[in-house]
């Protein structure tokens, strides 16, 4: 199960006990802000894409929206999202608990700057009903293969609402 295997990549990290797990479903922005009690903004989402073939994970604040533009710019490419299967067999996580952690070397994280208003987000723990708080510094710490930041988000900043 793709919790497990992010429970056993948080253990030699010390944070495994961070992981919390809910009854109900998380598998939403607005099903994770219900089980979290936390606005959805808050709710670091894990998309995932292709490029070049390669799969990588973008997360995002929960109310941002992929700007194909800005995406293009970033990536050289058209923003392509991954189908569930495809998740499945190249990120090992399932859709509802796709996360930036435990993921396979190839896989490139990239964390974008709508996240950056908050003081702490919940990504998801590599399941559907499952989330972990981390600060920004945490987020890129721990993520597997972080890169860097990128801005490729619209639809959460003040002027665009």
């Amino acid at each position: 199960m793709s919790i497990q295997k992010v429970r056993e990549y948080f253990r030699p990290l010390g944070i495994e006990d961070r992981i919390r797990e809910f009854e109900v479903s998380s598998a939403t922005v607005e099903l994770a802000a219900i089980a979290v009690g936390v606005e959805g903004a808050r709710i670091a989402k894990s998309l995932s894409f292709k490029v070049d073939e390669s799969p990588i994970i973008v997360v995002v604040a929960g109310d941002a929206k992929v700007d194909n533009s800005r995406y293009k710019a970033q990536f050289h490419t058209k923003a392509k999202m991954l189908t569930h299967e495809e998740a499945h067999i190249l990120i090992g996580h399932d859709v509802g608990g796709v996360c930036p952690f435990a993921l396979p070397e190839n896989v490139k994280v990239y964390l974008d700057e709508s996240l950056k208003r908050f003081e702490t987000v919940f990504p998801a723990a590599g399941s559907d009903n499952s989330a972990v708080e981390m600060t920004l510094p945490d987020l890129e710490r721990y993520s597997s293969n972080f890169q860097h930041w990128v801005d490729v988000c619209k639809a959460w900043r003040p002027e665009e609402q």
